[in-house]
């Protein structure tokens, strides 16, 4: 029964992920539909927590409720919301359910319910399918009452999270919901390489330390500077940026330590620098391992006595900063060419924290890809706009030199070539891999002459792994099965000549079913 299922799941220990998917995991198959999906509401915007049914990618979705016109209607209301299959409202999963042979289709049923917690609105949970007339009235009932054991799971991982916070003294430093600067500076992954960082970051957060970000250019320094600021005791004080590349050497000493009324040609009143402007929160350095020589030794000053001097004065003022520098220079290297200061290296470095290249972060580049897929959409006024498997496919095999921030640039590319291709905005548009224009080589060539999805004869080149072919052949086949067999998973299965639970498994292993 139903009710038994949902209550053992919240009865069990578990982290609270993993019981939120398994509640979605136990709605969908009740209600024998395309998806469920848990999203949480944060400053407007709904995020997904927990999904079953849609394409990995949609992981990384945000979805601006003002853009979602079926999204907002759910808020709107206390009660279940049912929306027609001939509704004239985009739905905001069309083409991203992921059982459907490699074609983007649009949604033909959906329902939905919001959720409170203390009377305040949490998120909402929204069921799909592709075939209309799969959610009745009786439905509607039962995912009011169901809807219960959800918002019980999401009080409980609360309190679970409050618990672990107040055992380790870490009541001050948990990250204030709700805020723009908290989405701003959102970290979106899931690969143990990226958990590990954060992880670091929130037990150097509450440590005053100076903290040094290593990476290559495009990880993401910033954001996660951001990050560690917002999960320190000085996240109500300013952070203030520096982006120290750009400082000509001439304007560099007065730009960090200020200068006063006629310290050059040109002041005419005093100003205050950025160590001044950041008294009592962060001042983040980017690119450090760019800053002049001379000005690395007034640095190392205010590091060492907490006192800048600005340029023209001969007082000193102390000012409260906590430092996070970040560089993708190798500044050992520097300090062995003298071009870095060894003393000012030792006084950056308390704690450094490498972070991961995209191309070591797995499935990462998937969810990084939906992120900025939904951001193209709403800025370019798409009904939606999604990967094909061969285009994801492609951008798994590349391995991203200019990582995240690279990743962004293509994807946004790619969005455009599609309008400029004739695209109309009121299609489901899809981007192929030749519109990325990615130095990769898939394994097997995805179609035929006749148009429909085939597994090519020639075999994948050598630089694809055999696990990566095997895996690819297998989507194809299932997904040119159920292409066959009109979305049927039991005809699928008798042609692929395979028992239909094991299809389904093998579905899921494939990310074809989550």
């Amino acid at each position: 029964m139903l009710q038994e299922s949902l209550l053992a799941d919240l009865l069990t220990e578990q982290p609270a992920a993993v019981r939120l998917q398994n509640l979605v995991n136990t709605l969908r198959s009740h209600f024998n539909c395309g998806a469920v999906v848990l999203l949480k509401l944060d400053n407007e915007v709904l995020q997904p927590v927990a999904i079953q049914g849609l394409v990995r990618e949609a992981l990384g979705r945000r979805f601006v409720v003002a853009q979602h016109p079926r999204l907002a209607a759910l808020l709107a209301s206390r009660n279940p919301v049912r929306f027609e299959h001939d509704s004239s409202l985009p739905d905001p999963y069309d083409g991203l359910l992921a059982e459907q042979p490699g074609n983007a289709l649009p949604v033909h049923d959906c329902m939905g319910i919001s959720l409170y917690l203390e009377n305040k609105c949490w998120g909402v949970l929204t069921l799909d399918a592709l075939q209309p007339g799969t959610f009745t009235d009786n439905s509607m009932i039962e995912l009011q009452k169901f809807s219960l054991f959800v918002e019980t799971a999401v009080r409980i991982g609360q309190l679970e999270q409050n618990v672990r916070a107040l055992r380790q003294g870490q009541q001050r430093t948990m990250p204030k919901s709700g805020t723009t600067e908290r989405n701003e500076s959102e970290i979106i992954g899931h690969s143990k390489a990226i958990e590990s960082v954060l992880k670091e970051l929130r037990v150097v957060a509450s440590a005053d330390l100076p903290v040094l970000l290593l990476g290559e250019t495009g990880v993401g320094k910033e954001l996660f500077a951001r990050e560690l600021h917002i999960l320190s005791q000085r996240s109500d004080k300013p952070l203030i940026y520096v982006n120290c590349a750009a400082l000509p050497e001439s304007l560099a000493e007065s730009e960090l330590f200020g200068h006063v009324k006629g310290a050059f040609s040109g002041a005419t009143s005093d100003r205050s620098g950025r160590f001044e402007v950041a008294h009592g929160g962060t001042l983040f350095l980017d690119e450090v391992g760019e800053l002049p020589l001379s000005i690395q030794a007034k640095l190392l000053r205010v590091l060492q006595n907490g006192e800048i001097q600005r340029l023209g004065s001969d007082k000193y003022r102390k000012v409260d900063v906590r430092l996070i520098a970040a560089t993708n220079r190798n500044l050992r290297q520097q300090v062995s060419n003298e071009t870095f200061r060894a003393d000012l290296y030792h006084r950056l470095s308390v704690y450094p924290l490498p972070i991961p290249p995209l191309r070591e972060r797995g499935d990462d580049v998937s969810i990084l890809a939906g992120h900025f897929l939904e951001l193209n959409r709403a800025r370019l006024g798409l009904r939606a706009l999604r990967l094909s498997p061969e285009a994801e496919l492609a951008i798994q095999q590349y391995q991203w030199p200019g990582n995240v921030r690279e990743l962004e640039h293509v994807i946004s590319r790619a969005a455009i070539k599609l309008l400029s291709h004739g695209v109309e905005k009121t299609d489901i548009a899809t981007i192929e891999p030749d519109m990325l224009d990615l130095d990769v080589q898939l394994p097997f060539s995805a179609t035929t002459d006749s148009g429909k999805n085939s597994v090519g004869a020639s075999l994948p080149p050598a630089n694809v792994s055999m696990k990566e072919a095997v895996n690819y052949t297998q989507r194809k086949m299932i997904e040119s099965a159920l292409g066959r067999h009109n979305n049927s998973w039991s005809q699928a299965a008798k042609d692929l000549q395979l028992d239909a639970s094991n299809l389904h498994k093998m579905a899921s292993r494939l990310g074809m079913k989550s």
